[in-house]
């Protein structure tokens, strides 16, 4: 039990820790400037008038101004790149805490989202307040030109009332289009629709400048509910501002009141620039040429592309972001290296899948003529491929396998992806690295989709073990449906040359490689020897385990809270057709965030 509880906190206090800090910030920010304007001497006239819809309304506010400032963080891939890849300044524990970017990146919208909706219900009781109790005696307060003055006038004829109507409905499409259903039947939208924050940070920019809002700017010379000599004895009617006889003392001035200064600019600017610089630079680099070199179709509708990028390097697990203009010239769609360039070669490598529209489109450039159901097309061809341009690489939680003594890879039909690329550094001959040995575990629904990394895993199996490294490198097939398993059983025809049915079955009778049929997620601790290989362990070592698959994998969801195993571990990963999902823990598998390289709805790897 203490050894769990230790696990834990090395594994998953970071995050929580960061999550309590977030909460309480945001929570002081809120209490704090609720106080404000619910006590503050400067605010008794305006509070008088509108309630608490104005504690609410500006404490609110306070928590939008923390949220859309943190938002855009996250999203400034090559700076979380840059600090991951630095090991002086990123520990383990902060590399940790990087994987999960894209959680903290949804869990601040999700915050805006929310305080939105506060914000603007009770604006929505201001502005009716500001036409029922309309003050004669205070007329610069007012924000209606007349007692009982249409509301909705108000907000049409009024700059934080245009500017907040449409930063509503930009906020709205941007929610509704990050739903999960909307980003599996069109991504497209969701792409487009996110790219509407800069409009939207613009339009945040000018929301305060109406000072629709003011405060009292002489509290000495006029205290609140103070009497003026010249103040008319009428009674006052209705729901207008009364003073107690308590707070009647004659006034030495009348009130002067003015516009809130705005603030929301000195909150977002900041990290607003940043991102700017940021994205500057990506396209800088990105407009760079990419040569393609080789296109490979794959069975089970899998598409291999090589590329050409001078001064383009990158470590195993990271990923790339592709745009292909003759698609679509604004969509950057991210892929997971499978080949990383080398002293010797200068080739970058990906496996997409062809699902969706923009991947459906893009391989009919590549392909136009998809009679054979595989074909290597080398540049000797002079066939013209798409202009097409890379901007990366960027960092994932993949990296961290060759930082643990003991690694366990398991992968779900194409998340093999981003452990393809660790694989062929192996077969290249990395050194450096702390890796002494790698358990492997893929799960395929298809026997033919193990065809995409067939020559890879026999090739590095035989590189290992003529180095007499046999148990440095271990590999575990399992295949969800039965019928598979027919294309191994039946014989190859004699007296033709073998169809691609038949390779297939000469590749998958490689020694390396062990077949199973319906795998149960709780013998995968037992299979592979990961425990008794724990057991020699030093108390120094660390183990890694890291899960990437697709969404709702039985399998890999199943793969949590292995109680007859403690085990550090670097990454896991449930990837769905969202941004993908990433978390280190012990004991515990299924608490998962999202990060940067994993497969989207309309692009995956």
């Amino acid at each position: 039990m203490v050894v769990s509880v230790r696990s834990w906190v090395a594994n998953e206090g970071g995050k929580h820790f960061v999550l309590i800090l977030w909460l309480g910030v945001n929570t002081w920010l809120f209490i704090s400037s609720f106080l404000l304007y619910f006590t503050g001497q400067e605010y008794h006239y305006l509070y008088k008038m509108l309630g608490l819809g104005l504690c609410i309304s500006r404490a609110s506010a306070s928590v939008l101004n923390l949220n859309c400032s943190l938002v855009l963080l996250p999203m400034c891939r090559s700076l979380v790149t840059f600090v991951r890849g630095t090991r002086t300044i990123s520990s383990r524990k902060t590399r940790r805490l990087l994987d999960k970017c894209k959680t903290f990146h949804v869990a601040c919208g999700v915050a805006i989202c929310i305080f939105s909706v506060m914000h603007v219900s009770a604006h929505l009781v201001n502005v009716v307040r500001f036409s029922v109790r309309y003050s004669d005696d205070f007329p610069a307060l007012n924000l209606a030109r007349y007692r009982g003055e249409d509301p909705m006038l108000i907000i049409l004829t009024t700059i934080p009332g245009v500017t907040g109507v449409l930063l509503v409905l930009i906020l709205f499409l941007m929610f509704i289009s990050s739903s999960y259903c909307v980003r599996m039947s069109n991504y497209e939208i969701f792409w487009y629709t996110h790219n509407l924050f800069i409009v939207f940070y613009v339009i945040l920019m000018m929301h305060m400048v109406g000072g629709a809002l003011k405060y009292q700017t002489n509290v000495e010379a006029h205290p609140p509910g103070c009497f003026r000599a010249n103040q008319s004895s009428t009674e006052q009617q209705g729901d207008e501002l009364d003073t107690s006889e308590e707070e009647e003392r004659r006034c030495s001035e009348d009130a002067h009141f003015q516009p809130h200064y705005p603030q929301t600019w000195l909150w977002v600017s900041g990290p607003l620039c940043l991102y700017c610089v940021e994205r500057f630079y990506r396209y800088i680099q990105s407009r760079d040429p990419v040569t393609i070199v080789t296109v490979i179709r794959h069975p089970c509708d899998v598409v291999e592309l090589r590329m050409l990028k001078k001064n383009f390097k990158a470590r195993p697990g990271q990923y790339i972001l592709l745009n292909c203009p003759g698609v679509s010239s604004f969509e950057n769609h991210p892929f997971t290296l499978t080949m990383c360039p080398t002293e010797n070669k200068e080739t970058l490598g990906i496996h997409l899948r062809v699902v969706g529209d923009w991947t459906e489109r893009f391989t009919q450039l590549l392909l136009p003529e998809p009679r054979i159901d595989m074909e290597i097309l080398p540049m000797a061809q002079q066939r013209r491929y798409p202009k097409v341009y890379v901007d990366g690489p960027f960092g994932g939680p993949s990296e961290e396998v060759f930082n643990y003594d003991v690694s366990l890879c398991v992968a779900g039909g194409i998340g093999v992806t981003p452990f393809a690329c660790v694989l062929r550094a192996l077969l290249d001959g990395w050194m450096g690295f702390r890796l002494q040995r790698l358990y492997f575990v893929w799960v395929c629904k298809e026997l033919q989709s193990f065809y995409w990394f067939a020559e890879l895993l026999c090739a590095l199996h035989h590189k290992l073990w003529n180095e007499n490294r046999p148990d440095y490198f271990n590999v575990k097939l399992y295949i969800s449906q039965p019928d598979s398993l027919q294309i191994l059983r039946t014989p190859p025809t004699r007296g033709r040359c073998f169809t691609d049915r038949e390779k297939l079955q000469r590749s998958l009778k490689c020694s390396c490689w062990h077949i199973t049929l319906r795998a149960q997620p709780q013998h995968v601790f037992q299979t592979v020897p990961l425990k008794a290989c724990l057991r020699r362990s030093t108390a120094h070592s660390h183990q890694g385990c890291r899960l990437v698959g697709p969404g709702g994998s039985y399998f890999l969801m199943k793969l949590e809270n292995p109680t007859n195993i403690n085990v550090l571990v670097f990454s896991a990963a449930h990837r769905r057709a969202s941004p993908g999902l990433s978390t280190d823990c012990a004991t515990h598998l299924n608490t998962v965030e999202q990060h940067s390289n994993s497969t989207k709805s309309r692009s995956a790897d």
